[in-house]
């Protein structure tokens, strides 16, 4: 199949917090781009922030081999590595993965150069949900949950992934989309043993993002979703005969203050990651 390009970029800016200032060989490359790079980890590593985003979808979908890869002109980046945390404004960037209502299983390919999406393989075949899922899920940039790291509150270590993002708002997302989002509570979850953070999320330009700010006005102005995402993420293993997942926190979603400080402590693990400072025993894509 030949490759298909789509403009999926919503709004990403520079992020509202001081950041080093790069070396020059960096600030090369950026150049080169022909993006604006900023330094996250200095000497060692760029983020390149851009007005706009393409995406490129590269095989058959209905094999193993299709990738959505996001490049900018003729440059190929990483929507981990190469798109910011923070989008200003107290907003995160939030990179869609699986649509609202779908069940195909697609997920960042963390262990391949340049890191795009793909469909996730399960017993040789391509993974779906035993349902579709009812929020658009993906992932927070430049987030990395460590698997060296045990979690004090759930004595659970990371997962190995960056950090889920559940986002609740009415319109559905694209793979591959970038969206600015705020950030209003987490899960626990404790797969398998790993912790694995849900971010609960909404779009800024969803029509009531305007009205929740915090975890409790998810309950007012969305009765009963909360309940949802946790049975959701709590089941959805059983069809395929596994238990059901855990949750910390006696299964109660933590407010956005706590889900803050979960998303800066995993965005420190991903610059210990990317800067050497912690070693890649696990052969992740570092670019």
């Amino acid at each position: 199949m030949a490759a298909l390009t789509t403009s999926v970029f919503a709004g990403v800016g520079k992020a509202a917090i001081a950041q080093p200032r790069a070396p020059t060989s960096v600030r090369a490359l950026g150049r080169s781009f022909g993006l604006r790079c900023q330094v996250r980890a200095p000497r060692l590593y760029a983020t390149c922030v851009r007005s706009s985003l393409e995406t490129e979808k590269k095989g058959d979908p209905t094999t193993p081999d299709y990738r959505v890869f996001f490049n900018h002109k003729s440059t190929t980046v990483s929507p981990w590595h190469n798109i910011p945390l923070h989008a200003g404004d107290g907003l995160y960037n939030f990179v869609a993965e699986i649509p609202k209502q779908t069940s195909a299983k697609f997920e960042v390919a963390t262990d391949e150069p340049r890191t795009p999406i793909k469909q996730d393989i399960k017993k040789g075949k391509l993974r779906f949900y035993p349902y579709n899922i009812d929020w658009n899920y993906g992932l927070l940039p430049q987030t990395w949950e460590d698997p060296a790291h045990t979690n004090r509150d759930t004595n659970a270590a990371g997962d190995n992934d960056p950090v889920d993002v559940v986002e609740i708002g009415s319109a559905s997302a694209e793979t591959g989309g970038v969206y600015k989002v705020k950030v209003l509570g987490v899960y626990a979850m404790i797969d398998d043993g790993e912790l694995d953070w849900k971010v609960i999320a909404i779009r800024a330009d969803d029509p009531k993002a305007d009205s929740v700010n915090d975890i409790e006005d998810v309950e007012r102005e969305f009765p009963g979703e909360l309940q949802k995402v946790y049975e959701w993420f709590r089941d959805y293993k059983i069809p395929d005969g596994k238990p059901a997942n855990a949750f910390g926190f006696n299964n109660k979603a933590q407010n956005r203050a706590f889900a803050l400080d979960v998303i800066e402590e995993t965005h420190r693990f991903w610059l210990d990651l990317v800067s050497g400072k912690r070693e890649n025993t696990e052969d992740l894509s570092l670019f």
